[in-house]
C-alpha cells in the first residue's frame, strides 16, 4: 500500500545563524573558489523547511516519520532489502538492492530471498541474522513503526525461516500478487546489525535477546532510548556501524544540520568522490532562496513564490529541474472528530467540498505550473505499470452550482459567502444526515503548517472557494511538527484524541508511495488505519485486499475508481516534490528519483 505516508510537506526556510557559525557553509564566492579544481569538495543540500530529521534507529515511529527523515537521511546509512527507484522510474533497482530478485513459489504464497555478499562498515557481513533481527524487532514493536497498518505487513507473514546466512524464506497467509509482495512487503525489510545492536543496555553484552518477544521489546526500548538522545548521534558506537554509502559525522540537535562522510567500507554501487554531504536546515522560504542567491547552496529548491526568479539563478550558475514524485495530493479530513465528524461522514458534504476545489487554478496560480491534478488514490504521474486511464477524468469537476445544489437537496439553507445551516435535520435522503442537529453550521477548522507563503496562499484560495456554498473554513497555522503530529492520533477507535478537522502539511500535501510503492491504500484507507482520520468502509477495505491479492492490477484499477468517488480525503493538486536548483557543475543528480531517494554517492563535481 501506500506509505506513510510519509507525511510530506513542501516547505522552505531560513538558515539558523547559530548553525551557520558551526557549519561549513560559505558565501557564493567562497564556495565556488573552494570547489574549483577540487573534485572532492563537499556538497550542500537544502532540507525542506521544517523537516528536521531527529531519529536514527531505522524502526521509525509515526510521530517523527517524514519523507525527508526516511529517504533523504535514514537510507543514506541503512539500506532496505529491496530498492525501488531506477533511473527516474518506479521500478526495482537490482544493483542498489541488498538481495537478488525474489523467487516465488506455492501459488505465490512463499518467497525465497538470497542476499548479496555485502558488508557492514566494521567489516562484518550482512547476513540473514540481520534480517531476522529486524523482523523480530518489527513484530514485537509494530505499533511503534510508521509503516504499520493492522492486517498488513508483518501481520500477513505466517512464518520465516533462515536456512543459511545468505537465504531467507517467507510464507504469507494467502496467495498475493508478486508485485504487491515485492513492492509493499519486501521493500520494508531493513537489515540491521544484530552483532552490535542486540543488547538491552549500553553496559550489557550483545546476545540473542531478540529471539523472544520479551527480549525483543527490551532491545527496542534500549535502541529507542539511544535514538532519542540526539546529542550522541555522532559519538554513540551503535550508530557508527552502517551498511549504506554514508555515515553521520556531524549533527546539530537543535537544527538537524547534518554532515555525512563516505563509508569507506561501502561495497555497493557507486563510490563517493565528494568528501562530505551536508544537509542544511531552513525555517522559511525567504532564507533558503537567499542562500541560493548567495551561492552557498549547491542543491536547493526554488520556492513556488519565487518561481519567476529562475532566470536569475540560471544566469548565476544553476540549472532548474522539476522533481515530480510518485504520490498524490490531498487534505486529510477527520471522520472521528466528535464535533465535525458527523458532517464529514456525509458523502454529499464531501462531494460539495470537492466540487469547490479548483485544481486547475491552484496549479496555475499557486504551484506556478509545477504540478498536476489528483483525482484519485493512484498517481497519474510519472507513468508506470500501475497507471489507470480513468485518472485523467475528474469525477467532481469544479462547479459552485453543483456544490450548492447538493447541500440544498439535503436540507441545508445555503448562505453563499457566509455559513450554511441545517434546516431539515434527520436521516432521510432529503435531510442533513445522522448526527447533524437542526441549525448546525457547516463550519470547519483547517490547520496548516506555518512558514510557507505558498501554502498560506493555497489555503486562503480554498477558504474563498468553499465559501461559495457557505462552507466556512477557519484557518489556523502551527509549526510543521505540530501539524504532522496530529495526523496519526485520530482514528475511529481514538476519537477522544482527535482535535483536528482538516489538515495541510505543506504547500501541497502529498502522500508519496514509498517504501510501499504499490499504490493501494493499505495504511491509508483500510478500516482501522492510523492515517485515515477514522474513515471506515468495508467496500474500500475489500477492494484494497483484492488489489493486494491475485487479482492484482485489474483490482487496483477498480479500487482507484471507487475511492476517487468516495472521497476519504479531499483531493488537491499534486505539486512537484520541489523545483530543484542545482549547480551546473554538479553532475549525476538527474534524473531525480520519483520515490524521493537521493544518491549523493553518485554525484560528481565536473
Amino acid at each position: 500500500m501506500v506509505t506513510k505516508v510519509t507525511g510530506r510537506a513542501r516547505a522552505s526556510a531560513t538558515i539558523l545563524l547559530a548553525m551557520l557559525v558551526m557549519a561549513t557553509v560559505w558565501t557564493g564566492v567562497q564556495a565556488s573558489s573552494k570547489r574549483s579544481g577540487n573534485a572532492s569538495a563537499p556538497v550542500t543540500w537544502a532540507l525542506p523547511a521544517g523537516q528536521t530529521p531527529n531519529y536514527i534507529f531505522p524502526l521509525i515511529p509515526p510521530s517523527v516519520a517524514t519523507n525527508t527523515a526516511v529517504y533523504g537521511w535514514e537510507y543514506l546509512m541503512y539500506r532496505p532489502l529491496y530498492w525501488i527507484g531506477d533511473d527516474g522510474k518506479v521500478a526495482l533497482n537490482k544493483a542498489e538492492s541488498l538481495a537478488y530478485p525474489p523467487v516465488f513459489s506455492d501459488s505465490d504464497q512463499v518467497v525465497s530471498i538470497r542476499l548479496k555478499p555485502r558488508m557492514w562498515s566494521d567489516g562484518q557481513p550482512v547476513t540473514s541474522r540481520d534480517v531476522e533481527f529486524w523482523m523480530n524487532e518489527l513484530i514485537a514493536e509494530k505499533a511503534n513503526w510508521w509503516g504499520y497498518s493492522p492486517g498488513f505487513f508483518p501481520d500477513d507473514v505466517t512464518s520465516i525461516v533462515y536456512p543459511s546466512a545468505a537465504t531467507i524464506r517467507i510464507t504469507f497467509n494467502h496467495s498475493y500478487s508478486p508485485s504487491w509482495i515485492l513492492y509493499n512487503n519486501l521493500t520494508q525489510i531493513i537489515p540491521i546489525p544484530q552483532h552490535v545492536w542486540d543488547r538491552e543496555a549500553a553496559t550489557s553484552s550483545v546476545g540473542n535477546y531478540d529471539l523472544t518477544s520479551t527480549g525483543a521489546q527490551a532491545v527496542y526500548s534500549f535502541l529507542n532510548s539511544q535514538s532519542s538522545d540526539l546529542d550522541t548521534y555522532t559519538t554513540n558506537p551503535l550508530w557508527k556501524v552502517v551498511d549504506g554509502p554514508w555515515r553521520l559525522t556531524g549533527y546539530d540537535p537543535s537544527t538537524s544540520y547534518s554532515i555525512f562522510e563516505p563509508n569507506p567500507a561501502y561495497d555497493g554501487p557507486g563510490k563517493a568522490t565528494i568528501a562530505k554531504f551536508e544537509e542544511v536546515p531552513f525555517t522559511s522560504d525567504a532564507a533558503e532562496f537567499n542562500a541560493l542567491r548567495s551561492g552557498s547552496l549547491d542543491y536547493g529548491y526554488l520556492p513556488t513564490a519565487d518561481a519567476g526568479q529562475s532566470s536569475y539563478l540560471k544566469s548565476h550558475g544553476y540549472e532548474i529541474a522539476a522533481w515530480p514524485d510518485w504520490g498524490i495530493g490531498y487534505l486529510p479530513i477527520s471522520f472521528a472528530n466528535p464535533h465535525t465528524g458527523p458532517l464529514i461522514k456525509q458523502l454529499y458534504v464531501r462531494q460539495a467540498m470537492q466540487h469547490l476545489i479548483n485544481q486547475t487554478q491552484l496549479i496555475r496560480d499557486v504551484l506556478k505550473g509545477f504540478g498536476y491534478p489528483t483525482y484519485g488514490p493512484v498517481p497519474a504521474q510519472p507513468s508506470s505499470q500501475f497507471s489507470n486511464p480513468s485518472q485523467d477524468k475528474n469525477p467532481y469537476p469544479y462547479s459552485a452550482a453543483a456544490a450548492v445544489q447538493l447541500l440544498k437537496s439535503h436540507g441545508w439553507t445555503v448562505h453563499r459567502y457566509g455559513t450554511s445551516v441545517c434546516s431539515h435535520a434527520g436521516s432521510s435522503a432529503n435531510e442533513c444526515g445522522a448526527g447533524i442537529r437542526q441549525g448546525a453550521a457547516l463550519r470547519f477548522q483547517l490547520l496548516y503548517a506555518s512558514g510557507v507563503p505558498a501554502l498560506a496562499e493555497e489555503m486562503e484560495a480554498l477558504q474563498t472557494s468553499l465559501s461559495q456554498a457557505g462552507i466556512a473554513i477557519n484557518l489556523r497555522q502551527a509549526p510543521f511538527g505540530q501539524v504532522a503530529g496530529q495526523w496519526s492520533v485520530c482514528s475511529a477507535q481514538n476519537s477522544g484524541g482527535c482535535s483536528w478537522e482538516i489538515l495541510a502539511f505543506g504547500y501541497n500535501y502529498t502522500i508519496t508511495y514509498s517504501p510501499t510503492f504499490y499504490p493501494t491504500g493499505d495504511i491509508l484507507f483500510t478500516n482501522g488505519s492510523p492515517y485515515g482520520g477514522g474513515y471506515t468502509s468495508n467496500e474500500t477495505t475489500s477492494l484494497i485486499h483484492q488489489s493486494d491479492g491475485v487479482a492484482g492490477i485489474s483490482a487496483l484499477k477498480q479500487y482507484d475508481q471507487y475511492v476517487a468517488k468516495q472521497l476519504p480525503v479531499l483531493w488537491i493538486p499534486n505539486g512537484d516534490n520541489q523545483i530543484s536548483v542545482i549547480k551546473k557543475d554538479l553532475t549525476g543528480v538527474l534524473p531525480q528519483d520519483p520515490n524521493l531517494n537521493i544518491y549523493p554517492e553518485l554525484w560528481r563535481w565536473s
